[in-house]
């Protein structure tokens, strides 16, 4: 159980295009995959190419010609220095996952995949290679946090040019990782021996989904990283085989992790979209082209917004909002195929921003009261994700907002052209609220609701796709609102209702 790499698949991707113009790959989806394409999607997915290998040739070219290609393009983008330390196909045979060949039939039976006896699971863990050896880490402990944070710092996700690596600052750590239920043995490391130094991590958090109706308890996987001097030491399906253990001695026995490349098998995968709000610097940075034909003033007017916010009784969310969102988003997440099933306890901890001295802002919730009835009508939040900017003389880091969870009263009503603008208006005042924050960019999926809002409010299309993944547990895809051309399609929406950090 894992997000299957020391690579999440989610590195600060660059604008493709200001305009939000398909790529090349997006365009090819859905048609017949030249040989050459083909070859190439292939070689950026090893587990693909192995389980092909295994085949017979017609069945196989029978498989590659019906896989969805609009997935499979979208994972072209993450090879190179992303696919490094990818648990090998063998691996994922081991595991219970879905077959890549199970995506094709016509009807899928939705459970879990093995029955898991509790009394056969190991009380000890696998040995390690020599000169190295388990730990937990306590995360309540302020030197082992940080030790976790200098690890994915130096090591965790960066794009395959080596110019932005995700910087996630020990306040967001301490907000992802100790969610209400966590569970300390969900924080793995791997420490050398001798020096004691921490070298690799993989961690979990308690999370409930509800998968077409059917509510799992499961784990939620995170921050799998591995030092890169140790990347050849085939570290990764041990970290993943000792959560696992750790997982089903807790009774869990269902995980979601995500990546940026094709394993065994996606349920789901959607784009990434990113609106600018400091174009320049993005500029300056090498994250957002100049268009062609365009100039810098012209960016720069393009993607001016007002600077106050406009739908009515806007605020920041307070704890005395918990029970009214709560209420709201519950109702607005049951819309979607697959979705988190909140308590109160984590609208608390998820969404209420408490301050505290020493600890960095990292979710930013704003309600929508009605001026006469005092209720709830709307809610929107983003959460901040900072990247280091790699040998760049000029600026060390891009202050990213993640859109986060979202609801508005008006998805209940009949009226979806109401729903449509109610939408733009409550995520244009969130773009506002992030540039009010000083954030330079805002990034969204094609989940949720998104392709109601994404052109119209100028996201421009990313390189990045994320794909989610079931671990024990199979169902039918879901919709990841993108169409064959790998654009967003409001007809396509409906299925990812989840945000993974």
């Amino acid at each position: 159980m894992s997000d299957s790499s020391d690579k999440k698949g989610k590195a600060p991707k660059r604008n493709e295009d200001e305009s939000g113009a398909p790529s090349d790959s997006g365009n090819e989806a859905g048609k017949k995959l030249p040989a050459k394409f083909a070859s190439l999607l292939l070689e950026q997915n090893p587990a693909l190419k192995s389980e092909l290998a295994t085949m017979d040739k017609d069945k196989a070219a029978a498989l590659l010609h019906n896989m969805d290609l609009s997935q499979m393009l979208t994972g072209l983008a993450v090879g190179g220095k992303n696919q490094k330390d990818m648990a090998s196909y063998k691996f994922w045979q081991t595991q219970p996952v879905p077959a890549f060949e199970d995506a094709g039939k016509e009807q899928i039976t939705q459970g879990p995949i093995k029955i898991i006896d509790p009394e056969k699971v190991s009380k000890t863990p696998d040995a390690l290679i020599e000169g190295f050896e388990w730990c937990t880490l306590d995360l309540t402990n302020e030197e082992e946090l940080k030790e976790l944070y200098e690890l994915l710092n130096k090591h965790y996700v960066e794009d395959d040019n080596a110019m932005f690596r995700f910087n996630y600052s020990e306040s967001f750590l301490h907000w992802a990782l100790m969610s209400p239920g966590w569970k300390k043995e969900w924080h793995v490391g791997v420490r050398a021996t001798k020096s004691r130094k921490l070298v690799a991590s993989i961690c979990g958090v308690p999370t409930e989904l509800r998968v077409r109706g059917e509510r799992l308890k499961v784990t939620e996987i995170n921050f799998l990283c591995i030092h890169k001097k140790l990347r050849s030491k085939r570290l990764t399906p041990v970290l993943i085989k000792e959560i696992t253990r750790r997982c089903y001695l807790r009774g869990i026995y269902q995980a979601i992790y995500t990546g940026g490349i094709i394993l065994p098998t996606p349920v789901s995968s959607c784009r990434y979209y990113h609106r600018s709000l400091d174009w320049l610097k993005l500029y300056d940075v090498g994250f957002s082209p100049l268009p062609h034909g365009s100039t810098k003033a012209r960016q720069v007017t393009r993607n001016h917004l007002p600077s106050e916010t406009s739908t009515p009784g806007l605020r920041p969310m307070e704890s005395k909002d918990i029970d009214a969102v709560y209420d709201l988003l519950e109702r607005y997440m049951r819309r979607f195929d697959m979705n988190q099933a909140f308590t109160r306890e984590e609208i608390d901890h998820w969404l209420v921003y408490k301050k505290q001295p020493g600890k960095d802002q990292v979710v930013w919730s704003y309600v929508a009261e009605d001026p006469e009835t005092h209720k709830i009508t709307d809610f929107v939040s983003f959460y901040n994700l900072e990247s280091t900017v790699i040998d760049n003389p000029k600026h060390d880091a891009v202050h990213a907002a993640y859109l986060y969870y979202y609801a508005t009263e008006t998805a209940f009503s009949d009226d979806k052209k109401a729903f449509k603008a109610r939408l733009q208006l409550l995520i244009n005042d969130a773009l506002i609220c992030a540039k009010q924050a000083r954030f330079d960019v805002f990034n969204a999926l094609t989940s949720h609701d998104n392709p109601l809002f994404l052109e119209d409010l100028k996201f421009g299309a990313g390189d990045g796709q994320l794909h989610f993944y079931l671990y024990n547990y199979r169902a039918a895809p879901i919709g990841g609102g993108i169409n064959e051309k790998n654009l967003p399609d409001e007809s396509k929406m409906g299925g990812v209702g989840i945000v993974m950090l």
